[in-house]
């Protein structure tokens, strides 16, 4: 991969990031529920999930994509399930002052974020279809370096989780202005809604 091709391979995954999609609004809902700083482990699960789909198509596994569809069918119903699942608790979370400051993580949310995140990446079989048509144009899988993978995996990562955050950011900066009882549940069912939006999307998309 030469310079420019690893430059613009950059710039096309974070735009591809910052598509919308299941993944970006169930960023900007946990943005606006509980703030930037709660969604980097949603932006991780995503990230990471895009990674085993990038392996994957590096290694020439597109089959999986065709032979076991009804296996990544069920995965996208299930992932659907429980965005649903989430909306119905945002939409109905109690609020207060001191909700509108716990934008800290706990431990347990940061495992249930990353997984919530990896199953709405995994949950959608396109993604790899997309990596599988996309890394031929700035990679010649047929000729690979020896640096090629590594440093295509790096360049995924980066923009993936830049774009993801910089959606969390601006989520998390319009939720500083929720300071009210009453805006801050305006916000969460807002958010509940873009959490059901982000199933509706995984349900279509099959």
């Amino acid at each position: 991969m030469t310079p420019e091709s690893a430059l613009l391979y950059f710039l096309a995954i974070f735009v591809f990031a910052v598509t919308p999609g299941p993944g970006i609004f169930a960023i900007l809902a946990r943005g606006m529920a509980s703030g930037a700083r709660a969604c980097w482990p949603l932006a991780l699960g995503m990230t990471l999930s895009d990674l085993f789909y990038l392996l994957l198509a590096f290694h020439g596994l597109a089959v999986l994509a065709e032979h076991y569809s009804e296996a990544f069918t069920l995965i996208r119903y299930a992932g659907a399930a429980y965005l649903f699942y989430l909306a119905w608790k945002l939409w109905r979370s109690p609020v207060g002052a001191a909700a509108a400051l716990a934008v800290v993580p706990r431990r347990s949310d940061i495992v249930k974020g990353f997984l919530q995140g990896f199953l709405i990446s995994a949950s959608n079989p396109k993604v790899i279809l997309f990596y599988i048509a996309f890394l031929p144009t700035f990679v010649d899988l047929t000729a690979l370096a020896a640096g090629d993978m590594p440093l295509t995996v790096a360049l995924t990562f980066a923009g993936l989780m830049l774009g993801l955050m910089l959606v969390a950011a601006g989520a998390g900066g319009a939720r500083r202005f929720l300071q009210t009882e009453r805006a801050m549940r305006g916000a969460n069912r807002s958010a509940g809604a873009l959490m059901a939006a982000a199933g509706a999307f995984l349900v279509a998309k099959g």
